[in-house]
């Protein structure tokens, strides 16, 4: 690559002129309107996580075996509860929700989510963001807080509110980077768009540390009604602080918006009505994020399933340790996430790396660490300090993945950033359908081997993705993703 392409590449096809502007301009530093947008899509993501585990969390409680399992309806648990519950569990009704059941359940999210992960990024593409992301949060939030009156009506009334708040939730994930696109300067984009998106990994830490604790102290429906009321204050703090654009945003600062707007100038951000299908269908580099996509969630859907029960079956923690060891983890995924973005943003400015080279190196660190160590567990499971080194070196440095493939889709097309996030849920979504199920019924056959095949093939999948990648990913805009391009659907 010559010196010229790679700047280009760096740093988005600057001037001379623009990089010491850009220079100048960047030590506003984190005192910024990007950043406290950043902050408040940070506390979106977190809201939805909240809302998305919320179900898993209360789940043990809404079905408590110390209930009689005759009880068909809410009223009757309800009765019954009074009877034999004492204490501050007394108003709230238990059902008789087999496995099945459950699991329809608790699946019925990522369906929604994953039939309407398409749709919802050409939705974004074309609609204001800001009003996406607060409508989807404002929708979503609600149905959270009606989850204890679904439960009441019936299985089928839980079951399709799930659904939709799974088509909501996933309206809101990708509408926000089309606001990174007009917000994000090329050297601070990996920062910005990774801290937003490290709510996810900072709302499962907090609802992993307090659900328990809320579901015993007050009651179950606490957890929907907390996650709820803090996603409609979240949406409320959306619709007055989150702009489409600088140039429309009242509180800005000329220098920022100047800073803003120079920096993107030569990028493309004509909206688009048509989709030029076939050309991304032959695309490698598109293909190459896809198949990272499924492979690297594969690992963090088996361990966000599976985390707890490792430490307990296997490791003989007991759950309440198990429980807070899994939600440390998930804190130690945040920063690590943080910081991750944070590196790559300061590798990018100073050039001391190309952003090709920047997102197959840390794609390579994440699979790599996540298939090495969770190898190794299988052969370490008998010393318990050694176990949860091994288990924290291949969760903590996956996240390294963010700032790689995952996020891959804004440098080769990010004017179609939107549908691209929606396109690649769907790749995630198979992997949180077809990796706990493949899993379980490994660890079902037996318990040893059956961890050390679930982490074997965890292994196997990720590292022929991870190669993929390596060979076939991009980080220019492609000719499909270019104004001019003629194939369309």
């Amino acid at each position: 690559m010559s010196a010229r392409e790679e700047a280009t590449e760096a740093g988005g096809g600057h001037s001379g002129d623009a990089s010491v502007h850009v220079a100048s301009a960047s030590s506003k530093g984190f005192c910024s309107v990007r950043h406290g947008l950043a902050l408040i899509l940070q506390f979106c993501n977190f809201t939805l996580c909240t809302q998305s585990m919320n179900l898993s969390i209360a789940m043990p409680a809404m079905v408590n075996s110390s209930v009689p399992p005759c009880l068909a309806n809410a009223s009757d648990a309800r009765d019954t509860c009074n009877e034999t519950l004492p204490g501050l569990w007394v108003a709230e009704p238990v059902y008789d929700w087999g496995p099945d059941i459950q699991g329809v359940i608790l699946s019925a999210l990522e369906y929604g989510s994953f039939l309407a992960s398409i749709l919802g990024g050409y939705v974004a593409g074309l609609f204001a963001a800001k009003r996406l992301i607060g409508a989807g949060l404002c929708v979503s939030s609600i149905l959270s807080l009606l989850i204890p009156l679904a439960a009441n009506a019936g299985v089928a009334f839980l079951t399709i509110l799930r659904v939709v708040q799974g088509v909501a939730q996933i309206i809101v994930v990708t509408s926000q980077y089309e606001i990174w696109l007009k917000w994000a300067p090329p050297l601070e984009r990996n920062q910005l768009v990774i801290f937003s998106i490290s709510g996810s990994a900072l709302g499962a830490f907090c609802v992993l540390l307090t659900g328990g604790f809320l579901c015993e102290t007050l009651g179950w429906p606490s957890v929907f009604y907390v996650s709820g009321g803090i996603g409609c204050a979240c949406a409320c703090l959306c619709f007055p602080l989150v702009y489409d654009d600088p140039q429309h945003h009242p509180f800005i600062s000329a220098r920022e918006r100047d800073y803003i707007v120079r920096s993107l100038a030569q990028q493309d951000r004509v909206p688009y009505r048509s989709l030029p299908i076939k050309a991304m269908m032959k695309s490698l580099p598109l293909w190459s994020i896809l198949v990272c996509h499924f492979s690297v969630w594969w690992h963090m859907r088996v361990i966000a399933a599976y985390l707890p029960t490792y430490l307990h079956s296997v490791l003989a923690v007991d759950l309440r340790d198990s429980g807070l060891l899994s939600a440390l983890m998930m804190g130690a995924v945040f920063v690590c996430g943080i910081l991750g973005g944070l590196l790559a943003d300061v590798l990018l400015s100073r050039k001391v790396l190309s952003l090709i080279v920047i997102r197959r190196l840390f794609t390579a660190i994440g699979v790599l660490f996540a298939s090495v160590f969770s190898v190794f567990l299988s052969w370490v499971s008998g010393s318990l300090g050694v176990a949860i080194a091994f288990l924290v070196l291949s969760v903590v440095p996956s996240s390294f993945c963010q700032v790689g493939a995952l996020v891959n889709f804004m440098d080769i097309a990010p004017r179609y950033s939107g549908f691209l996030k929606g396109l690649s849920q769907i790749f995630s979504n198979l992997s949180g359908v077809i990796a706990p199920t493949v899993s379980g019924f490994f660890i079902s056959q037996d318990t040893e081997s059956g961890w050390r095949n679930t982490f074997l093939l965890s292994a196997a999948i990720n590292l022929p993705g991870l190669v993929f990648f390596l060979v076939f990913s991009r980080a220019d805009v492609q000719e499909w993703a270019k104004e001019q391009t003629l194939t369309r659907l």
